[in-house]
């Protein structure tokens, strides 16, 4: 799979997992789970030995309750199912401000050119764009604009601090 992450195309070893046999055992390498996952299998993941691990988190899930094992996430993925729901984008500016979360913080789903810079601003830092879009052309999303109106996550300085 390829992500942008750095403005760059790269390779990506992570395999993102549904978890819809929850009896199948985990495949070796470095996996994503959903958050739900995590829950009821906290443990097992704790002590895994063949690979890293990271969470996907939906829009729907409490991230109060993420917060408490952020130290154990070496990636999160923020799950956009379609275009318009936007409750991962507040999840990303609550990670990185309210919980200081320093790890990687992946949009994933229905995630498009469109989004990428707003994505950025809320501290997503690297983005899996739907397959059936140009991942070299989405990078150009990440210029469409060039001066920001107000602060947030990616620490620009907005415009009217400028003067």
């Amino acid at each position: 799979m390829r992500v942008i992450k750095g403005n760059q195309v790269i390779e990506d070893n992570w395999l993102r997992l549904d978890m819809a046999d929850e009896a199948a055992p985990l495949p070796p390498g470095d996996i994503i789970v959903p958050y739900a996952y995590w829950k009821t299998h906290r443990q097992q993941l704790l002590h895994r030995t063949d690979g890293l691990f990271g969470i996907c988190i939906y829009g729907d899930d409490a991230i109060e309750e993420v917060a408490a094992d952020l130290q154990h996430f070496r990636l999160i993925a923020l799950d956009f199912p379609i275009f318009r729901d936007g409750r991962n984008y507040s999840h990303a500016r609550l990670l990185r401000e309210r919980y200081g979360y320093q790890g990687e913080l992946r949009a994933v789903g229905d995630v498009l050119r469109d989004q990428l810079f707003f994505l950025r601003r809320c501290g997503i830092d690297a983005f899996q764009i739907r397959e059936d879009k140009d991942i070299e052309d989405a990078i150009k999303g990440f210029s469409d604009f060039s001066i920001t109106y107000q602060t947030a996550a990616d620490g620009k300085v907005p415009v009217y601090k400028n003067r």
